[in-house]
């Protein structure tokens, strides 16, 4: 088995030094004009745009002012629950935390249950109440009240 022959190959720079070398001239390569002049206008036009952009954003803030406040406010939202579920889910791991918020729930009800939901005097006192919060919410006046 014969090892195959590789056949190395000549940069191009040496290509051209052996070329020149035969003719006993210097090439020198002249730089192109055009890619500078593509440079300066596309500077140019990077620059207008950057100009213009603070005109463009506000235009476009003031459009769309609610509808950002909107999605923003909704970002907001999701980004809180997010953090709120990962403290609640951190303090889970902590040993007898989870118990107590338990008991706490449970004496919470069993208080809620007792002052506002076994007497029907009581229950129309929480009615009251839930009417006068929903009217300061929506901004009505409570019929109630």
């Amino acid at each position: 088995m014969q090892e195959p022959e590789f056949a190395e190959t000549k940069s191009t720079e040496a290509a051209v030094a052996d070329i020149n070398s035969q003719t006993g001239t210097i090439t020198k390569l002249q730089p192109p004009a055009q890619p500078q002049e593509e440079w300066v206008k596309y500077g140019e036009q990077i620059s207008s745009f950057l100009a213009s952009l603070p005109e463009y954003l506000g235009s476009f803030f003031n459009k769309y002012k609610q509808p950002l406040v909107s999605v923003g406010l909704i970002l907001t939202a999701l980004v809180a629950v997010k953090v709120l579920l990962a403290i609640l889910d951190s303090l889970n791991d902590i040993p007898l935390v989870a118990p107590t918020f338990e008991l706490i729930g449970i004496g919470y009800s069993a208080w809620f249950i007792y002052r506002y939901l076994l007497k029907a005097s009581t229950r129309k006192e929480l009615t009251n109440e839930i009417t006068t919060l929903k009217s300061q919410v929506v901004g009505k006046n409570a019929p109630g009240a």
